[in-house]
């Protein structure tokens, strides 16, 4: 039997403050989406004057990060032409994001799902699940 640990709705909500709080500090807003480790979906918010696209595309980055635990940026250093990797945003119904903005989420060395943000630059959505993270580890 395998016990497996999973962020809870509570866990959830503290990394979305966290990342609306930097949403709120830099003046964009964001859609932020927390998924547990199989990249389902736990808690979203979509910010007053988050993008409509960025409702879609803040989900499939938590999924790419929860599910396939690794930040979005990491698929996109490799997601180019001549690499190996290169198409892999194409696998999994297209869900996989190479785009910044996805982070994993680790307790205790151990995957426990992924944030997704989106609505700025992808410096911007890297920024703000960081800090989502970092208010989640201060907890």
């Amino acid at each position: 039997m395998l016990s497996i640990k999973r962020l809870s709705l509570a866990e959830a909500k503290i990394l979305i403050d966290g990342a609306r709080k930097k949403s709120e500090e830099i003046g964009v807003p964001m859609c932020i989406a927390v998924v547990d480790e199989s990249g389902n979906l736990i808690a979203f918010d979509r910010m007053d004057g988050g993008k409509a696209h960025s409702i879609i595309v803040a989900q499939d980055k938590a999924f790419t990060a929860g599910a396939a635990r690794k930040a979005t940026h990491e698929y996109n250093a490799v997601n180019v032409p001549g690499s190996l990797a290169f198409g892999i945003h194409t696998e999994a119904g297209g869900r996989l994001s190479s785009v910044g903005g996805g982070l994993p989420v680790i307790v205790d060395g151990e995957f426990v799902g992924g944030i997704g943000v989106s609505s700025g630059t992808p410096q911007q959505d890297m920024d703000c699940a960081q800090a989502g993270i970092d208010f989640f580890n201060q907890q």
